[in-house]
């Protein structure tokens, strides 16, 4: 509904329209939309749906208030009758029942806002100092042999810690500095503790936390001196303080912020079950490379070894051997070939000089003449009458003599 305009003479409303323009004027007030209110709790009542009522009280007046479950269950501290709070929200208009009330967002126990204003103050002085710069954060250890650990020794975020580490990384010694974490006494002995650890040559990280609370009640965790004393540290420091939606000074200056004191523990140490899979994993790679390596390695020397044989003396003298063994053959088959050839050869020159033989011309029934100096008679020129002469046949010789003077035969034209 738009704000009525304003009229000289009255108007006629229902009901409905006035509720809705008084709530329609508190939701448009500065004042009203963001407004701090101190008072007492009362009639408080907490229904299952999560929401809260109850009304703020003084000497004077008192406040309807609500606040829906969104809101609290960031409400770390037991609300009840009686106790006295500071509210902030806005102020506007239930209309069923025509009741204005306080809408609350946050709620505190009174003088928390002034430790609010001094948490403020304090981290805008020590981040200008760069005390809280993420460059002067160490990396945490990966596998840390000795832990620190400052905490109350009675506290249940103590045994938490412990049951973690002795889950995660059981190999890891624990070095207990044992600290209050609240009061006036906590911030000398927390940096009385952290100086105690600092001062052990071969410890690895401090895990300094401590269970949740109201802002009073971790204020020890935003001492000046305790931040500098975090800040200062040689080992790396990781903060485990209250719950996830705590802050405190010391989470900025510490090299490391864990949500609460057993994500402190868990963000110190390797799970061993990771640890474990991991070595499988290392060793199935190593299995792997190693018979890679092995088979390629084998695979080189039986090439080395080839090579070798192929040039070493050993191989070329039975090179040289299978060779010769080679050439013998070929010169046995070369022989065997000249020798049939050979043979082939003198019988043919044999039987030519068969069929020149006079001998075998003489058993045909020739005769070979001869004069008395051994020389042949090769015409009738050579044979006169009284000329003596040799006459061989195929079986002996006689001696014969020309009677006449021979004729000679009249040669053929």
């Amino acid at each position: 509904m738009e704000p009525l305009p304003f009229f000289k003479t009255p108007l006629t409303l229902t009901v409905e329209e006035i509720t809705r323009y008084i709530r329609q004027m508190m939701e448009s007030d500065e004042v009203l939309r963001d407004v701090r209110v101190l008072g007492e709790v009362s009639n408080l009542s907490m229904p299952k749906s999560g929401h809260i009522y109850f009304t703020l009280k003084d000497h004077a007046a008192q406040l309807r208030c609500v606040i829906w479950r969104s809101q609290a269950v960031r409400i770390r501290f037991a609300l009840q009758d009686g106790m006295a709070v500071e509210a902030h929200g806005a102020i506007s208009v239930y209309e069923r029942d025509g009741q204005y009330q306080l809408y609350v967002f946050t709620l505190q126990p009174v003088g928390e806002g002034l430790l609010y204003q001094e948490f403020l103050r304090l981290k805008a002085m020590l981040e200008a100092e760069g005390l809280f710069d993420e460059a002067r954060k160490r990396p945490l250890p990966a596998f840390p042999q000795k832990i620190g650990i400052i905490s109350s020794p009675t506290g249940a975020a103590l045994q938490d810690m412990l049951n973690t580490l002795r889950t995660r990384y059981p190999i890891a010694e624990v070095i207990l500095a044992p600290s209050a974490v609240q009061g006036a006494e906590a911030p000398a002995e927390l940096v009385r503790a952290l100086r105690c650890l600092n001062g052990l040559p071969d410890l690895d990280v401090i895990l300094l936390a401590r269970g949740g609370g109201s802002l009073e009640d971790l204020w020890a965790f935003n001492d000046e001196l305790v931040v500098r004393a975090v800040a200062s540290s040689r080992v790396p420091v990781i903060s485990g303080v209250g719950h996830e939606t705590d802050f405190t000074l010391v989470d900025f200056a510490a090299d490391f912020r864990a949500p609460t004191p057993t994500g402190a523990a868990v963000a110190a140490t390797p799970d061993r079950k990771d640890l474990l899979l991991n070595l499988l994993d290392a060793r199935m790679d190593l299995l792997g490379a190693y018979t890679t390596r092995v088979s390629t390695a084998r695979e080189r020397l039986s090439n080395l070894q080839q090579r070798l044989l192929r040039a070493s003396p050993v191989r070329r003298i039975q090179d040289s051997h299978q060779a010769l063994d080679q050439l013998s053959a070929r010169a046995l088959r070369a022989a065997g070939q000249r020798i049939k050839w050979e043979h082939s050869r003198l019988t043919a020159t044999s039987e030519r000089l068969s069929a020149l033989n006079p001998a075998n011309v003489l058993q045909r029934g020739y005769a070979i003449l001869n004069l008395p100096d051994g020389s042949l008679l090769k015409s009738v020129a050579q044979a006169p009458a009284g000329q003596d002469f040799q006459v061989q046949l195929s079986d002996g010789r006689f001696s014969a003599r020309a009677v006449e003077s021979p004729l000679s035969t009249p040669q053929k034209d």
